[in-house]
């Protein structure tokens, strides 16, 4: 029997107490040692653990959001080549972002070649780590295997045998994500101690279609948090006000756009890391569906909630990007599920016909800056066609908490084999995350996977009535980086609450999502916008993200490295 109240709004914001330093050291201590059992109750109360065992559910669980269709992709199938963007949609207003256009046009026009861009990247990465502070966007580089590259895309361009479009386009991988011949730490220390072997599917699709793959970028460790901050390889900066934070998990990647550094980064998102670290930094970032992309390759930290996806300095990168990366793979058998790839109608500049779905008390429980945005770009693509549609999306509060128990015992199921061993190696906050998922039962799992079920019959009566549903991308711009977070960290639990307050739904039920920028805050703070689409496509919401690149005039980072001729 279900609660005749739970149409209401459920989300709540929270203050809860923020740790550093000594405190967060004792609470670690604590949490793992022989006094866990008085703390952890306290903990499971306040991360709404406790509530979330007293609701009724009655639905059967769903272990992962595969939504399955009637026309299979075949084995070998992938967006077909002739939709692949060939120049860029639109020439956004404002500040321009290098794109995968400009560098293959400066190549074909003879005004550099990927060996030119190649040194002038590398250096790039070497000045902004040894910059004051830092910016740690890029955490491992071989520069042998860059110029290799770079000399072959060279050879090809010039002998006219190139392999496309991003043939010697310099493209960033997340630590998370095997590259061969580089370690992935998985933003660790103690992880990735060999360099891979192989590339993982998503690398070799970008190295088979020419990309210059230039090095490992940082993330926040074993993605389990969404502000960039990590004590082992440095804590992210954001191009935009260098004392904020980047968001997470995807910290590097994001920053390594935004700063110009590639115009694509391969990311990855468990709850948000693709989309809040691409909205603080005034990017795009693409969550595909569940299953779109290979997983095969990345470190297998929460493999029901994982996605594999692109942060992009355009929208016409980024469907680029996802074009390259998308499709079934033998390797990966949740992958084989899916309908053929597709970006028709992604680049149809105007919204007629397009339904966008507005659950008003969750697009409202932001920021007032970023609600104003967001409401500012509603209005705009209202002017350009769309008509605006009323949904109410019920049990956001289950949904949060759920996510919560899934993500967190995957992660500790995954670690089982070197937790024990290394556990005082990760991060404090990590440390605590890893205990508080120690304490889940095997009944809250499977609670969390029947909610899943309900919260994707939430969802899908919602796009019933609309083509997508848009909220702002996170709760908050990105917020400055304490002082006494830094260098081993913090557990700020208010502001990851409001940070991830539109993202983890995606993930739950396995629906594609894109942040696109909306806005600036009145400190030049970026304010991305989130669209959670229907189930395998992709194209929509890039054809919502294009439209939004033409209206919004973009402001530049502060920092940013330029790779072509002026």
């Amino acid at each position: 029997m279900r609660d005749d109240n739970r149409d209401l709004y459920d989300l709540k914001s929270t203050r809860l107490p923020y740790l550093a330093g000594g405190a967060l050291r004792l609470v670690a201590s604590l949490v793992e040692g022989p006094l866990a059992g008085l703390v952890i109750p306290g903990l499971l109360k306040s991360a709404g653990i406790s509530w979330l065992r007293d609701q009724a559910v009655d639905e059967a669980p769903t272990p992962q959001p595969i939504h399955f269709t009637g026309a299979l992709a075949g084995k070998g199938s992938s967006v077909p080549e002739n939709q692949w963007p060939q120049s860029a949609a639109i020439q956004g207003k404002g500040f321009h972002f290098t794109s995968v256009f400009d560098f293959a046009k400066a190549y074909r026009d003879g005004e550099t070649t990927p060996e030119e861009v190649a040194k002038k990247v590398l250096d790039a990465i070497e000045a902004s780590n040894s910059a004051s502070p830092p910016l740690r966007a890029v955490i491992e580089v071989n520069r042998e295997t860059v110029l290799g590259q770079a000399r072959e895309a060279t050879r090809r361009i010039r002998e006219g045998r190139a392999l496309g479009i991003l043939d010697g386009v310099p493209v960033a991988v997340k630590d998370e994500v095997d590259m061969a011949g580089y370690h992935t730490t998985v933003g660790t220390s103690f992880l990735g101690k060999s360099p891979a072997k192989e590339d993982a599917t998503v690398v070799a699709r970008m190295r088979a279609a020419g990309a210059m793959l230039i090095g490992k970028t940082n993330m926040h460790e074993i993605g389990i948090g969404v502000t960039g901050l990590n004590p082992t390889h440095g804590t992210t900066r954001n191009p935009y006000n260098t004392s904020h934070f980047t968001g997470g998990s995807s910290s590097g990647s994001a920053t390594a756009v935004a700063a110009g550094l590639v115009p694509i980064a391969i990311s990855a998102d468990g709850g948000g890391s693709i989309r809040i670290p691409a909205s603080f930094c005034g990017v795009f970032g693409l969550k595909p569906s569940y299953g779109r992309v290979s997983e095969h390759g990345a470190a297998p930290l929460c493999w029901s909630v994982a996605h594999l996806g692109p942060i992009a300095g355009t929208a016409t990168d980024t469907a680029l990007a996802y074009a390259v990366m998308s499709g079934p793979d033998l390797h990966d058998p949740n992958s084989l599920h899916q309908p053929l790839p597709t970006l028709e109608g992604w680049n149809q500049l105007d919204l007629r016909g397009l339904r966008l779905g507005i659950y008003r008390p969750w697009f409202r429980h932001a920021d007032p800056e970023s609600v104003a945005a967001c409401e500012a770009m509603l209005g705009q693509f209202e002017s350009m066609g769309a008509e605006i549609r009323e949904v109410v999306i019920p049990d956001l509060e289950l949904n949060r908490i759920a996510h919560t128990i899934t993500i967190l015992s995957e992660m500790a199921q995954a670690l089982r084999g070197t937790y024990r061993e290394h556990h005082r190696e990760h991060g404090l906050d990590v440390r605590i995350n890893l205990a508080l998922a120690d304490a889940f039962t095997s009944t809250d799992y499977v609670k969390a996977q029947r909610i899943r079920t309900r919260i994707i019959a939430n969802f899908d009566k919602a796009l019933e009535q609309a083509d997508m549903i848009l909220t702002p991308a996170t709760g908050i711009a990105a917020p400055r980086i304490p002082e006494d977070a830094l260098p081993d960290g913090n557990s700020d639990l208010t502001t990851t609450i409001e940070i991830m307050r539109f993202a983890s739904a995606a993930n739950m039920t396995g629906l594609p999502a894109i942040s696109f920028p909306a806005g600036y805050t009145g400190k030049g703070l970026p304010i991305g916008m989130q669209a959670i689409g229907r189930a395998w496509d992709e194209a929509a919401l890039l054809r919502l993200a294009v439209n939004a690149e033409k209206i919004l005039e973009r402001k530049s980072p502060e920092l940013y490295y330029r790779m072509l001729p002026e």
